[in-house]
């Protein structure tokens, strides 16, 4: 190959590389490959003492409304294991992370003591809704029905939050995860028998 033709090459690889990354749809994928062989692992470990304890969920007027207008008050779900996600759908990490938290959800949508809150906190109803069914996923989505606390939301999304059965928050992550391993429903069953 004539160093002309190799110039061509790299650049159009160079080109095509940039796009995939810059694309925001392309940028998911990408993310999601990653997930796959093993990147993005979520962090299960409890938040210092001050962080997970300082702030209890259920002492709290903390709620959240879906479509239907249910408002679910996190003072409601004392006893029950809440798994929270913030997300918005323009957030190319979320978008990625998604399918993940769908496989989760479908593992243990059955469990009683087991809450899913998919919340899009922008409030944007008709585009969350967009995306869920363009992405065949059948997430129970939330919104912000009063303030996000700091303690669970300082500005980087996604997040997500593992509550305990005391309202106290079990793992923090923020971030890129994939939801969908084994060890991280087997966390949540753990504490649904504490």
């Amino acid at each position: 190959m004539n160093p002309k033709t190799k110039k061509i090459v790299f650049n159009s690889i160079f080109v095509v590389i940039i796009l995939l990354l810059l694309w925001p749809t392309s940028r998911a994928y990408f993310q999601q490959g990653l997930m796959r062989i093993g990147l993005f692992k979520p962090s299960l470990e409890k938040p210092t003492k001050s962080e997970s304890e300082a702030f209890i969920a259920t002492d709290h007027n903390i709620s959240f409304k879906n479509d239907q207008g249910e408002i679910v008050q996190m003072a409601d779900l004392k006893g029950k294991v809440v798994f929270i996600n913030f997300w918005a759908t323009w957030c190319p990490p979320c978008i990625a992370e998604m399918p993940s938290i769908a496989t989760l959800y479908e593992r243990l949508k059955d469990n009683k003591d087991v809450v899913f809150l998919i919340v899009e906190i922008e409030g944007e109803s008709e585009k969350a809704n967009t995306f869920m069914k363009g992405k065949q996923l059948n997430l129970p989505v939330y919104y912000p029905n009063s303030a996000i606390p700091k303690e669970w939301l300082g500005g980087s999304i996604p997040t997500t939050l593992i509550i305990n059965k005391k309202g106290v928050i079990e793992t923090k992550h923020e971030g890129l995860a994939d939801y969908s391993r084994k060890e991280v429903s087997d966390f949540i069953i753990e504490l649904t028998k504490k």
